[in-house]
């Protein structure tokens, strides 16, 4: 293992320690401030609720005692006064359907941010049983887990509780796709798209993979691909490519140049890859559960582990794909415990990108089919190629891992123990997946 060299100083590793014990003393102060606010704002809005009963003839004239409320509310705090009517009706809603993820706030164990997600996944759960047992189970996982992570949990779990199927609302979503087209400024626009997830999900995967490609022809060889803003990269045969634009910058051409012209204006990648960028075919992982893919439900399909799917789409895209995994779960932690193939491969790999989901470090969220597969203990100190020594990293964080202190140590249920060159340690569990169990027993195969 080769990592930065770097002199010890005590007293700076002391102050940068009072730093990190500062901030997250701060984010506390600040979780219980903002429960506050929402108490606050819940109590206003219950004031213009009772006020609007009954007290005037028309709906104009009860709408006016919130309206002005709001406005008082908005004055006093620098608000526009729709913004004041918007945030005392989540408030109470939060104080009313969330009561726990409120106390969570209180007592600092949770953000602002991650009690908003809870809120918007949950919202949709119409049975205060489900809703509170829903609440539950995501706090646990709040607590310790960063706001993007938790939002990709709590909508997995909120659509297995869901009174209505992800199919049936499907069906009548798509009727709303669209392409749109807006204004910003200094000469640029926004075309935006709505469409089926798989679709879009396969869209974006495609051009990544293309930009990739074009990265890598501009790169020499046996280097990796440079930053944004780094010096131009010249490969030394000809003719001569230079290009320092980012992948988003690339994605963003690659969009225009097959929409108007049906494929990439240049390509330069025809000397590494067979057929060019046009050869490059979308990738996305698939979730279904054995009894949707057999027809009998239609709950649980996903991309990349977080985005809901409808049945109908995932049995076809099952049906088209050459081969596929069987993963093995623990019935109550929802773990994977193993992995087989119905056709020849990696079966190592393939179990660590049905385990991990994405990279293990803590709080990223890169799907695993993008990341490296990092041995924690390094393998030139003795470390073993096994499932147990294995993770997912991405670029940023495998290289974070080789070039620092920072590193990994990983227990036998997949959990990864990480040490910062503070020597503070920080869990990351193997992501679980949501079980769903079906109100009667399924008929007999």
């Amino acid at each position: 293992m080769q990592f930065l060299e770097r002199i010890a100083d005590p007293d700076e590793d002391a102050r940068l320690a009072a730093i990190v014990d500062e901030l997250r003393d701060a984010e506390e102060e600040i979780a219980v401030i903002e429960a506050v606010k929402v108490a606050q704002l819940a109590g206003a809005m219950r004031i213009a609720l009772r006020r609007m009963e009954g007290k005037h003839p028309t709906q104009r004239a009860r709408e006016m005692e919130l309206r002005s409320i709001a406005a008082e509310i908005g004055a006093a705090v620098r608000w526009s006064d729709r913004v004041a009517q918007a945030r005392m009706s989540d408030a109470l809603d939060l104080v009313e359907r969330f009561p726990a993820t409120i106390d969570a706030l209180a007592t600092g164990r949770i953000t602002a941010r991650h009690a908003a997600v809870i809120q918007d996944a949950g919202c949709v759960l119409t049975d205060d049983t489900d809703r509170a047992a829903f609440e539950q189970v995501v706090l646990e996982w709040a607590a310790a887990e960063t706001v993007a992570r938790t939002r990709d949990y709590a909508r997995g779990l909120a659509e297995h509780l869901h009174p209505e199927s992800i199919t049936t609302r499907f069906e009548r979503a798509e009727k709303a796709r669209t392409v749109t087209l807006s204004e910003l400024h200094d000469g640029l626009a926004k075309l935006e798209i709505i469409g089926p997830t798989a679709l879009l999900h396969g869209i974006h995967d495609r051009l990544t993979q293309q930009a990739r490609a074009i990265r890598v022809a501009a790169t020499h060889p046996g280097e990796e691909p440079r930053v944004a803003d780094a010096e131009p990269v010249v490969v030394d045969t000809e003719p001569v490519v230079v290009d320092t634009r980012t992948l988003d910058q690339i994605r963003a051409d690659l969009v225009c140049d097959m929409l108007l012209t049906g494929q990439p204006t240049i390509d330069h990648t025809t000397d590494i890859l067979p057929g060019g960028l046009g050869a490059i075919r979308a990738s996305v992982q698939v979730t279904v559960p054995a009894l949707t893919a057999a027809g009998i439900f239609d709950r649980g399909a996903s991309i990349d582990g977080t985005s809901p799917i409808d049945a109908d789409t995932a049995r076809r895209l099952m049906a088209t794909a050459p081969g596929w995994d069987r993963i093995l779960t623990h019935p109550v932690t929802g773990m994977v415990l193993t992995v087989d193939r119905y056709r020849p491969g990696a079966i190592l790999e393939r179990f660590l990108a049905a385990r991990d989901i994405h990279c293990r470090f803590p709080g990223c969220r890169q799907p695993a089919h993008r990341c490296d597969h990092d041995h924690n203990l390094d393998w030139a100190l003795g470390g073993r190629t096994t499932a147990g020594n294995l993770a997912c990293l991405c670029k940023r964080h495998h290289t974070l891992k080789t070039e620092t202190e920072w590193t990994a140590a990983q227990e036998p249920d997949g959990t990864i123990r990480w040490t910062s060159p503070l020597h503070r340690r920080y869990t990351d569990k193997a992501p679980p997946r949501v079980a769903f169990v079906p109100d009667a027993d399924p008929p007999p195969f």
